[in-house]
């Protein structure tokens, strides 16, 4: 396979149509910020081996087109909440990863398995990996968390322990974004959740186009 430019990957394009790329190889911070850079990102189950994605449709963000509904924007404003950034990175991370209950009242699995914690918090230590938090007088209730590079976010993963707590993050996130000049926000695959935010989709091409500007 050919190689995406300077990359370990084969080009995003050779992807499948549910967007698998590639197998194998490990999740060191060289790897991982090669796959970002590069459009990849890594998603599989216990039991799976490592597997690398780069979907089409991509969905993304642009940070100055978040939408904030009228109750979110009440919510906002409540002063029992507070919003920091890298307060606490591995508190974030577990929840995200905690396993979701179903419509069912089942708990689902969850692919953020302890060596994909592992790995973030490696990022995170090295400065590449960053944590959104909202507190309801003290309490974490909602978060996410993700790499950024150069003007890019590549969202990851995000939770909710109260409503709107997932919601008020991602303003949290949108709000630094600009401040930052961070441009665009990876949301990686299309859920009605992103969509009402004002996430949209775009081609793996015009994706592409938009990150090698980015992190140029």
């Amino acid at each position: 396979m050919k190689a995406a430019p300077n990359s370990r990957f084969p080009h995003p394009n050779q992807a499948n149509e549910e967007g698998l790329l590639a197998m194998g190889g490990d999740l060191n911070p060289e790897t991982l910020l090669d796959a970002y850079s590069h459009g990849i990102f890594p998603w599989y189950a216990e039991g799976e081996p490592l597997l690398w994605w780069s979907p089409h449709p991509r969905t993304v963000l642009f940070p100055e087109k978040f939408h904030r509904s009228s109750r979110l924007k009440r919510r906002l404003k409540q002063v029992r909440y507070h919003a920091y950034r890298d307060k606490d990175f591995e508190a974030v991370i577990s929840a995200c990863a905690a396993p979701r209950r179903e419509k069912d009242g089942t708990l689902g699995g969850t692919w953020i398995l302890p060596e994909m914690i592992e790995a973030y918090s490696r990022l995170f230590v090295l400065g590449y990996a960053h944590s959104f938090e909202v507190y309801d007088e003290g309490e974490l209730i909602g978060g996410l968390y993700g790499v950024r590079l150069n003007h890019v976010f590549y969202a990851e993963s995000m939770f909710s322990k109260q409503r709107d707590g997932s919601k008020m993050a991602m303003s949290y996130l949108c709000d630094w974004a600009v401040d930052e000049g961070i441009t665009l926000i990876d949301c990686q695959m299309p859920t009605d959740h992103l969509l009402s935010l004002g996430a949209e989709n775009v081609s793996r091409d015009k994706f592409l186009g938009l990150i090698q500007k980015q992190n140029a």
